[in-house]
């Protein structure tokens, strides 16, 4: 599993997370970790990719997988789309979760 951060709404990988804290004013984002503010600067680091939900997670600034773990509907959202296409996002998916193609 991968790590993410929450900043303003919005999941991040640690890499996008650390460009944005660098970018903001260090006083800031002292004051976000005073305060676990997550509107002000990125707040993590939090396990599982952000935690378990109905779809994968991916950072919003780079996309990249963020590996979580899905829940009962997460993971029949996944698979209704494993069945249908067959991206590298997809395979991704797929890969991940063991989750593959319903046989024809």
């Amino acid at each position: 599993m991968t790590i993410a951060f929450a900043y303003q709404s919005e999941l991040f990988c640690e890499d996008c997370a650390k460009a944005i804290r660098e970018e903001l004013n260090p006083d800031l984002v002292a004051l976000a970790e005073e305060d676990d503010n997550s509107d002000m600067a990125p707040q993590g680091p939090y396990p599982d990719g952000g935690g378990e939900a109905d779809t994968p997670q991916h950072c919003d600034a780079c996309d990249v997988f963020l590996k979580n773990p899905l829940t009962g509907d997460g993971r029949m959202y996944v698979q209704k789309i494993v069945d249908r296409e067959w991206t590298p996002t997809v395979v991704e998916w797929s890969n991940f979760y063991d989750i593959y193609p319903a046989p024809v």
